[in-house]
């Protein structure tokens, strides 16, 4: 049985009837723009897989499945309005089963479930088209990683809304590092799916009509963890999206990755929780109450506007669209349909707000987001929220020398060390960009400004000195090489670099 960290994952399957739910009943309104939608399967030669269903050994390189869902312009007579089932045909590919016969589709996958209204699901239509031409502009991107184990589509309802509303979605399915299973939420599996957000990263430069400089990660559950980690490596990245983010749940596993770093989670962060977990729910599923309460993440972020809403009509399964049209309920904490469907509305909405706000700089929407759920007249019966700006992030002493092009640095310096008595210069990393410079075409100035500064810090430095004098001595300053090294020698007279050298000059 697995671990208690992976409590989180499986906790909201438990239940006994089915719900009474539809694409119709969610009633999301469209956008101005058509729905493209595409799928196919890229590669990524730099890792191994095995597809343990083919039933032999064989590593092949690592397939990387990718759904992506478009503003588009609907002008070929060949494009074809999906359904519902041509979603979950995806998910037997991802799932390694695509020959399973359809007829056994809701039977074979847990999270489904074969009850007439799914049966129904099944023919319903969606917003999204086949065979579509990405329509041109210049649209933000949303980098979605789904939960844990779960498939790039699990979350299509708010993936086409967002689409018809001049977002490109790319998404890709969780999987594991060897194979399709993932170890059980551990930081190898946060760090496997991260690589293949980085994957979708890169990807999505292939594609014409996108805004490069307009990028957020959006993720569900094990996937928000995952995207908070992939903040943490990845420049460019403008927002961040959590739809009940397992960051919140499990936050040892983000510390145990090499790249946890939270001075560089500094962008904007919207997390979106569920409701708070009855007693006997906690008691029964040996769930820690802690999971109600505690924030570590978000009490730790510093550099960052924050937004924590929690939404109190939603429990963890109904944050995807696969589980408000398809999951099981769970009656001892789950409210009705058609409150788990008016939050759903209300979720994407929200999501659509944010990203509005941050990647469209959108007036309006920095309002919505600004304000509180009754301000924006939802009852915080339904919504409750806190937020907290980000402090001003301390200046790094290199970026303000860069910044005046490695002039004036001891007064720089003196200005800086009043400022910040803690500030603390590596005679090392001084003295590696300096050498940098100095051997740089053109910086060789500022390559001995640099020592220069180093040589006031730390005046006992033979190193240090014998760095400068090289400096001089490249930039044919022979009277200011010969001063350095003598003085690297007073320091160290066993420097037989600068006797060397002093011999060469002094010929």
């Amino acid at each position: 049985m697995r671990t208690t960290a992976l409590v989180i994952f499986i906790f909201f399957q438990i239940g006994s009837i089915k719900g009474q739910t539809s694409l119709d009943n969610i009633n999301l309104k469209k956008g101005a723009y058509n729905v493209g939608f595409k799928h196919y399967v890229a590669i990524d030669s730099t890792r191994t897989y095995q597809v343990k269903n083919d039933f032999n050994n064989k590593l092949v390189f690592r397939p990387i499945p990718i759904s992506i869902w478009y503003p588009a312009v609907i002008k070929n007579k060949n494009s074809k309005q999906l359904k519902v089932l041509d979603y979950l045909e995806i998910l037997k590919e991802e799932e390694e089963s695509k020959n399973l016969p359809n007829e056994l589709l809701l039977d074979w996958f847990p999270e489904l479930g074969n009850t007439p209204q799914n049966r129904n699901h099944l023919t319903e239509k969606v917003n999204a088209f086949t065979n579509t031409n990405f329509l041109e502009g210049n649209f933000p991107v949303v980098v979605y990683a789904p939960s844990y184990q779960a498939s790039s589509i699990e979350n299509f309802v708010l993936f086409e809304y967002l689409a018809s509303n001049g977002f490109v979605v790319i998404s890709s399915p969780s999987r594991g590092t060897e194979t399709r299973w993932l170890e059980g939420g551990t930081t190898k599996d946060m760090e496997t799916q991260s690589r293949d957000v980085e994957f979708l990263l890169k990807e999505i430069h292939k594609y014409e009509y996108i805004d490069s400089d307009s990028i957020a990660l959006m993720g569900f559950s094990f996937g928000g963890l995952v995207n908070a980690i992939t903040v943490m490596k990845n420049q460019g990245i403008s927002a961040i999206v959590s739809l009940d983010g397992t960051e919140r749940y499990n936050y040892p596993v983000l510390e145990k990755s090499p790249y946890f770093n939270l001075d560089r989670f500094d962008i904007p962060y919207i997390h979106f929780a569920q409701k708070d977990i009855p007693e006997e729910v906690l008691t029964s599923d040996k769930i820690p109450a802690a999971l109600n309460y505690k924030f570590q993440l978000y009490d730790s972020l510093k550099y960052s506007n924050v937004y924590s809403y929690k939404f109190h009509d939603l429990t963890h399964s109904y944050f995807g669209s696969i589980g408000v049209l398809f999951s099981y309920r769970d009656q001892r904490q789950d409210k009705s349909d058609d409150k788990i469907m008016a939050s759903y509305k209300l979720l994407s909405e929200h999501t659509l707000g944010f990203l509005n706000a941050i990647l469209k700089n959108q007036e309006n929407a920095k309002k919505f987001i600004e304000n509180s759920p009754d301000k924006n007249g939802i009852s915080e019966n339904l919504i409750s929220k806190k937020m907290k700006k980000s402090v001003t992030k301390e200046p790094d002493f290199y970026d303000l020398a860069l910044n005046q092009g490695y002039l004036d640095l001891i007064p720089l310096y003196q200005k800086e060390i009043a400022r910040n008595p803690t500030l603390k210069l590596e005679e090392a990393m001084l003295n590696n960009l300096g050498l940098r410079l100095s051997f740089n075409a053109g910086k060789m100035d500022k390559g001995i400004n640099v020592f220069l500064l180093a040589v006031h810090i730390y005046p006992n430095s033979a190193n240090l000195y014998d760095s400068l004098a090289l400096a001089y001595f490249y930039n044919k300053d022979t009277e200011n090489a010969i001063a350095n090294f003598k003085k690297s020698l007073e320091l160290d007279p066993s420097n037989q670099h600068a006797i060397d050298r002093l011999k060469e000059l002094e010929k």
